[in-house]
């Protein structure tokens, strides 16, 4: 790199910072225009989209159904972040992060909002009693790794992918910064996998739900078209866990819930009930 940039004594907004994603990243929050959300039929309003984040609930919920809780029926509708689908006022009130995935659950006399995908994996686990350990110790360590992959993402999404993927230049050293740290996220996965075959144990969780909508997706190639160049064949033990879960009914099911690119027989845009799917 050739050219360094000097911090001005005084940040301020430039609107055309380029990026794929800049024309809607800005330093404000609140809605930018009013638009109510849709409501649909079943308690469970979910307001997504099939990025990892998203992919999270739905196969949550998709999982949920497959169990049998009959609870769990859900209307899935788009959130076209590209077009600031989440800056509408509607959406703000579900999440004021202005974030997908949020979820609205109508079933009591009050609606609640439940956002940020952490936790709603975990409002729904409890709600439905389901994928969440009850002995102390095991609902512990499920935690653990939930908590431990909210916190790890923004390293390999906000950081590597973004470098990687998305920056309108691409420039060594915040790729190499950050392709470092998600290798050591991969190697102390690989690591915990090794001596179990979930995250957390022996039982499949959230936990898996949660880690395996990125860490998953990348070893199997489905995110930043990166698994090359992170030499993810390594990763023997991640790589047997997202093959296993990837083959799950309800995991197929779940990432097609929201997708609007991509093969069209791959994309479920809204999903109201199972019959979408066919």
């Amino acid at each position: 790199m050739t050219d360094t940039y000097t911090p001005p004594e005084v940040w301020t907004w430039d609107t055309e910072s380029g990026g794929k994603f800049a024309n809607i990243n800005r330093p404000i929050a609140g809605p930018t225009h009013d638009k109510d959300l849709p409501i649909g039929e079943h308690p469970l309003q979910l307001h997504s989209l099939a990025t990892p984040n998203g992919v999270k609930v739905t196969v949550m919920l998709e999982e949920l159904l497959e169990k049998g809780h009959a609870g769990a029926e859900y209307d899935a509708w788009p959130i076209n972040i590209g077009e600031g689908d989440q800056f509408g006022s509607g959406f703000v009130w579900a999440n004021p992060n202005s974030k997908i995935p949020a979820l609205v659950d109508r079933s009591g006399d009050t609606p609640v909002r439940v956002f940020e995908s952490g936790s709603i994996l975990l409002y729904l686990a409890d709600k439905f009693d389901a994928f969440l350990p009850k002995e102390p110790a095991a609902r512990a360590e499920t935690m653990n790794w939930l908590f431990w992959q909210m916190g790890s993402a923004p390293y390999l999404g906000g950081g590597f992918g973004h470098f990687y993927a998305y920056a309108p230049e691409k420039f060594e050293y915040p790729i190499n910064r950050f392709t470092m740290e998600v290798k050591r996220q991969l190697d102390v996965l690989d690591r915990q996998l090794a001596e179990r075959p979930f995250i957390a144990g022996d039982e499949y969780t959230i936990a898996d739900m949660a880690i395996w909508a990125w860490y998953g997706a990348l070893v199997l190639g489905k995110l930043y078209d990166a698994a090359k160049f992170l030499s993810v064949h390594e990763y023997t033990h991640v790589t047997r866990w997202a093959e296993q879960i990837a083959e799950r009914p309800a995991v197929k099911r779940g990432v097609r819930v929201n997708r609007t690119w991509g093969d069209e027989d791959k994309q479920v845009p809204e999903r109201h009930s199972a019959a979408d799917f066919d």
